[in-house]
């Protein structure tokens, strides 16, 4: 029994392991957001949303 409670759970960590596909430019786009949108975030969601567009700009060119 205990090894197919094992074998269960090794299963499930793998199938979490899955992919969509697709590179980070191909599925990703910009957050753009108004002036009261930001004024409504947390300081951790901004620092969030910079490191997202951040990202972007690096690997995939977005522009500001």
């Amino acid at each position: 029994m205990v090894t197919k409670a094992i074998a269960l759970a090794v299963l499930i960590a793998i199938a979490g392991c899955a992919t969509t596909g697709g590179s980070f430019c191909a599925v990703e786009h910009p957050i753009r957001l108004s002036a009261e949108a930001i004024a409504a975030l947390s300081d951790g969601e901004v620092s969030q949303v910079l490191a997202h567009n951040e990202k972007g700009q690096k690997l995939c060119g977005w522009r500001p």
